[in-house]
């Protein structure tokens, strides 16, 4: 994909005490030519002003995930887009890997395999979550999915629901090709999983998605789920 250009876009919300650094971390990329798009959902503690130095674009849209990210999509000027939590780092030239790994495979999605930044019983629930997601095609937000703007668009983007719209999204882009499984690693925060209990935080992530599965209102699980925060 030579030629091909990278657009990260990471959907915040009130995230002021943490935003420089996590963007401050991805300045290497932007060095390379990587667009850098943050998507606020309408912060009240100054998070846009705070990143509009580490990053190409900083836009206002209303909040949640889904609809944040199609925002940033809608000014992306990458050929392929890379949405980011951010909580979540990206490992070495992960620019690199997707845009070398994508051109390799013929895919025209993918994401990373995850760990999380703590040892313990969260590293047998990371791997795990990887072998799901090589066995399903599904990916997690968590794993940084990437995925080309002519899949993206033609998949129909996020869907604008409260919860699931990575899951959703997945299901429509495996329509159009098995996902890239990349085996370097993102690291995400374990912060939610020990606040909530590990094991009680794998259960409820199971119920959710068995919910989802069979019809469930996505706004009702993302209650469940806890998305009544200031935070994503």
């Amino acid at each position: 994909m030579n030629g091909t250009r990278l657009s990260i876009v990471m959907p915040v919300s009130n995230e002021a005490a943490t935003i420089e650094a996590a963007l401050a971390a991805l300045a290497p990329y932007r060095e390379r030519g990587v667009d850098l798009i943050v998507v606020d959902g309408g912060s009240g503690d100054g998070t846009p002003a705070r990143a509009r130095p580490f990053a190409d674009h900083v836009c206002v849209s209303p909040r949640g995930r889904a609809v944040q990210m199609n925002a940033g999509r809608a000014v992306a000027r990458g050929d392929v887009l890379l949405f980011l939590h951010l909580d979540t780092q990206l490992p070495n030239d992960a620019d690199v890997l997707i845009l070398d790994g994508l051109r390799r495979s013929a895919r025209v999605w993918g994401r990373f395999d995850v760990r999380f930044d703590c040892r313990g019983l969260l590293s047998l629930v990371a791997s795990m979550m990887n072998l799901r997601s090589r066995l399903t095609g599904i990916a997690t937000g968590d794993q940084a999915l990437f995925v080309t703007r002519a899949a993206f668009d033609a998949a129909g983007g996020f869907p604008p629901i409260a919860l699931m719209e990575d899951v959703a999204l997945s299901r429509n882009l495996k329509r159009i090709s098995r996902p890239l499984c990349l085996r370097a690693r993102v690291t995400t925060s374990a912060r939610r999983w020990q606040e909530n209990g590990t094991l009680r935080t794998v259960f409820l992530m199971w119920r959710l998605r068995l919910a989802y599965f069979f019809g469930a209102d996505p706004a009702r699980l993302a209650r469940q789920y806890g998305y009544g925060s200031a935070k994503l």
